[in-house]
């Protein structure tokens, strides 16, 4: 059944790729404006499963010298989850880099979530980089809740590691451990990556897993 709705998933991507390549050659003349098409057999964030089933989504990201903007959006089954971003980066002599920005997190969904608003601070120097999030979750009916979230990621020649950990005693403060090669197959983005989260972020069985996903995408 999940290898079913992987290819219904590949299908779906491939097929809107061929539609945002139709608009290709208007982006294009957009200096600064790209976008991108994906599908992940399933969607994980920082961590958490958001999916049991594959995954679509697709965004639009506009630069302009150390600005950028963009929104993306994913299938969550229940309804849509829309991303809307914005970040100021730059880079040193030194090669040291440093990013603030700032995300919102939003869904359609009646049952799925609510919402999340995050500061994004970012450090980089060579293949080393570190985010550090500091942020808000809309509860109904209640208070809503304050949160961090530290991530620290190595990469080389397609190889990476990511660990990251929630703070401030969201979800318990669990963390989780991601390990991924990602290259490009003909003009795709073909990835895999072993996802270990803990207990804490196992919010289905509460026993911690070791889940393998894959990825496909296309950018213009």
């Amino acid at each position: 059944m999940k290898k079913t709705l992987l290819s219904i998933a590949l299908s779906t991507v491939l097929a809107s790729t061929a539609l945002v390549s139709t608009q290709a050659s208007a982006i294009a003349d957009i200096e600064g404006l790209s976008a991108n098409a994906g599908v992940v057999s399933q969607y994980f964030f920082r961590g958490v499963v958001q999916t049991d089933t594959a995954s679509a989504s697709a965004g639009l990201d506009y630069e302009n010298g150390n600005f950028s903007v963009g929104t993306w959006a994913a299938d969550v089954q229940d309804g849509l989850e829309i991303d809307i971003y914005g970040a100021y980066a730059n880079e040193l002599e030194s090669g040291l880099g440093y990013s603030v920005g700032f995300t919102s997190y939003q869904y359609t969904g009646e049952e799925f979530d609510t919402s999340y608003n995050e500061i994004n601070l970012g450090l980089s120097y060579g293949i080393f980089s570190a985010s550090y999030n500091i942020g808000e979750h809309e509860v109904k009916g209640g208070s809503d809740e304050d949160f961090t979230f530290l991530s620290l990621s190595v990469e080389h020649e397609g190889l990476y590691a990511t660990y990251g950990k929630w703070g401030d005693d969201f979800l318990d403060n669990g963390d989780y451990l991601e390990l991924g090669y990602g290259t490009d197959v003909s003009g795709f983005d073909v990835g895999v990556a072993v996802i270990i989260n803990s207990e804490e972020l196992d919010l289905e069985n509460g026993e911690g897993e070791e889940s393998l996903v894959f990825s496909i995408g296309k950018s213009f």
